[in-house]
């Protein structure tokens, strides 16, 4: 299997003025691409693996070989971290979620702005690099959780149905070191009915 960067579901512009089109070129096209094209070249290495999928590959990452647990990690991941995040990010998104989803988030952490709170805390507490996340965890609750770098959640054998990419090349064309600013301005692109979806 050759894998492949997917095409974003919108516009570069599309989420202007919360992610500049600057940004999601560099964010995509390169950052992105990069991890797609040294996963390939990782993989082409080892044509025994050429039939998993990114979901084979990351949930049996301790069953591959030792020298290449750590391109899988980082490639796999980012590239698996980014074609999640692009599709949960929508312009003219609805500011809060409804529904089943809505009465979940409420009964695991209260309200949603508590909610909200909690998870804009995990992203601003990543040091360095990583992302921030709500999941599915093992026992079917919600969790907010983070992971370093391009690890992914589904490595612990979580589901995620949101997440937030921490990265400095993520937002720092716009908002410089003012990550509170990007988290803020990230419940307004979430594509709510999208997330409904994955519960």
């Amino acid at each position: 299997m050759t894998f492949k960067l997917p095409a974003l579901p919108y516009e570069y512009v599309a989420l202007e003025p919360y992610i500049d089109s600057e940004t999601m070129h560099l964010h995509h096209d390169k950052h992105h691409k990069t991890y797609v094209t040294k996963l390939n070249a990782a993989l082409a290495k080892h044509p025994d693996l050429a039939s998993k999928s990114l979901h084979d590959l990351l949930t049996h990452i301790d069953d591959l070989p030792e020298s290449l647990q750590t391109p899988i990690r980082n490639n796999a991941g980012g590239h698996a971290n980014h074609s999640f995040f692009w599709r949960i990010l929508t312009e003219n998104a609805p500011l809060m979620p409804t529904g089943e989803l809505l009465e979940k988030i409420e009964a695991r952490f209260g309200t949603f702005k508590d909610f909200q709170a909690e998870f804009n805390n995990a992203a601003l507490g990543v040091f360095g690099s990583g992302w921030a996340w709500l999941v599915v965890d093992h026992d079917g609750e919600l969790q907010i959780m983070t992971t370093p770098n391009q690890d992914s959640p589904i490595m612990s054998g979580n589901r995620p149905l949101i997440g937030l990419d921490v990265w400095e090349h993520a937002y720092y064309l716009k908002y410089q070191n003012n990550r509170i600013d990007y988290i803020e301005n990230f419940w307004k692109i979430i594509n709510w009915p999208l997330v409904a979806e994955l519960i």
